[in-house]
């Protein structure tokens, strides 16, 4: 998994790309939960993301509790099919603010 990240409009985006899974999940895990709590708006861009598994999920969880905790904001955006029906039958659907692009993302925050 890579990460990259810039500043745009007031937020952090987080590009991803490559599966996220049990030998990936540090890479995110290092920088997801201090990045959420040390920015108002982090949007972790998935569009390069073609699997999550359960450990890239614990990973997701960790930054959106770093995000209540702090009173900022994780968006995610650009979810592939198949990531997107992993998030739908966890229930993770409910938890994030999903966005198809990084654009809708921003609009939001507008």
């Amino acid at each position: 998994m890579d990460l990259n990240e810039e500043a745009l409009d007031g937020a952090l985006i987080l590009h991803a790309s490559g599966r996220l899974d049990t030998n990936t999940a540090p890479i995110l895990e290092a920088a997801l939960p201090a990045r959420v709590e040390s920015n108002p708006v982090v949007i972790l861009n998935l569009l390069d993301v073609p699997y999550v598994s359960s450990a890239g999920l614990r990973v997701l969880l960790k930054g959106a509790k770093a995000g209540k905790a702090s009173g900022n904001k994780l968006i995610l955006s650009g979810l592939a099919e198949s990531v997107q029906d992993v998030f739908d039958i966890s229930g993770f659907t409910s938890i994030f603010v999903i966005s198809p692009t990084v654009e809708d993302a921003l609009a939001t925050l507008s």
